[in-house]
């Protein structure tokens, strides 16, 4: 049973309305802080069953195991698409998966939060500030250590990326800590990474290499998006025209969506894969990714490749990609000359 947009948007209010103030009384632990803080086993919980957020989460991952190196990390998401998402994280130890349709499965969806319960945990972090899901299941949970994920004045105004999804449960993690007694980090923050392994990579580079039958280098670009955040035919068709004129000496090919949807009309060579690390591997063999704000632009950023980003409906601070070269770009208040000149910034 699929519930309305408009079901849900009621839903997540009356949430927030009711989950306002949990961890609230939370009172943060006093502990020796000339010595090592014993975390052995994390829970990290971002219930959302999209590609992009779970991609968003692995920055905090690597954050947990660079601040922990000897720990477990279990992963609290929705839906199957964690899975490969973290499958080359060693220390995920497992991933526990509320069903992507609640309704549909209220038993399963039940016993999953309560699973939560059965297990004690040194540090459970919400991974995600607006998820009053999170902050529920970061309460109940038994750990000493707890970041509910809230949003704090006082690191907005030191750090003006910390509204980024990614970034903000870093600077929360580094703020517990540092009142905890311990040092400031102010090394630079992990950016998304898939973790793409030698294999994938040479594997991507055979298929990238059957496509274009050349050795000119490539710029791959990904025409499609949900609902406002999807340009037009003619808006796509304009830009792909001028990277056909801008890029003579580059390959320029088109990845396709599952809905095998091209808003250039298939001009371009192309390809689809259901496998998201093959995906990854593909775009990771490319110069640069083009796309607008969906899943992904965030798959391609995590392969470690430079991507531009298009931002119009959505909030580039919040949801940019970030490091590596990568660029946001708000379309609203830009022109495609800017466009191109932020591509040959990547590309030179």
């Amino acid at each position: 049973m699929k519930v309305p947009g408009s079901i849900n948007n009621i839903r997540r209010k009356i949430m927030r309305s009711i989950t306002k103030n949990v961890g609230k009384s939370y009172k943060i632990p006093n502990v020796d802080a000339s010595k090592p803080l014993p975390i052995k086993k994390v829970l990290i919980i971002r219930p959302n069953h999209r590609l992009g957020n779970q991609l968003l989460l692995t920055p905090i991952v690597q954050e947990v195991i660079n601040t922990f190196p000897n720990c477990s990390i279990d992963l609290f998401v929705k839906g199957g698409v964690a899975v490969p998402v973290f499958q080359n994280y060693e220390a995920v130890n497992k991933i526990i998966q509320l069903p992507k349709k609640p309704f549909n499965h209220l038993i399963k969806y039940m016993t999953v939060w309560v699973s939560v319960k059965q297990k004690k945990y040194d540090l459970v972090i919400n991974g995600d500030t607006n998820s009053s899901s999170g902050k529920l299941l970061t309460n109940i949970s038994r750990a000493k250590f707890k970041v509910f994920g809230e949003h704090y004045e006082d690191i907005a105004s030191k750090f003006p990326d910390y509204r980024h999804i990614s970034k903000k449960p870093i600077y929360n993690l580094r703020r517990f800590l540092e009142n905890l007694g311990y040092s400031k980090n102010e090394s630079e923050l992990p950016v998304l990474n898939i973790n793409l392994d030698k294999t994938e990579i040479e594997n991507g580079n055979r298929i990238l290499s059957d496509i274009i039958k050349n050795n000119k280098k490539t710029i791959c670009i990904y025409t499609n998006a949900t609902g406002d955040k999807c340009y037009s035919e003619t808006w796509w068709s304009t830009f792909y025209d001028r990277l056909l004129k801008e890029y003579p000496n580059y390959n320029i090919i088109e990845m396709l969506p599952i809905e095998n949807i091209s808003k250039i009309n298939f001009k371009a060579p192309h390809f689809y894969s259901k496998d998201i690390r093959e995906m990854a591997a593909i775009i990771k063999n490319t110069s640069v990714f083009i796309a607008a704000d969906n899943g992904v632009m965030h798959l391609a950023s995590a392969s470690l490749t430079p991507t531009v980003g298009f931002f119009a409906p959505t909030d580039l601070t919040v949801y940019g990609p970030y490091g590596n070269q990568n660029i946001a770009i708000n379309t609203n208040e830009s022109t495609i000359n800017e466009w191109i000149k932020a591509i040959n910034s990547i590309l030179n």
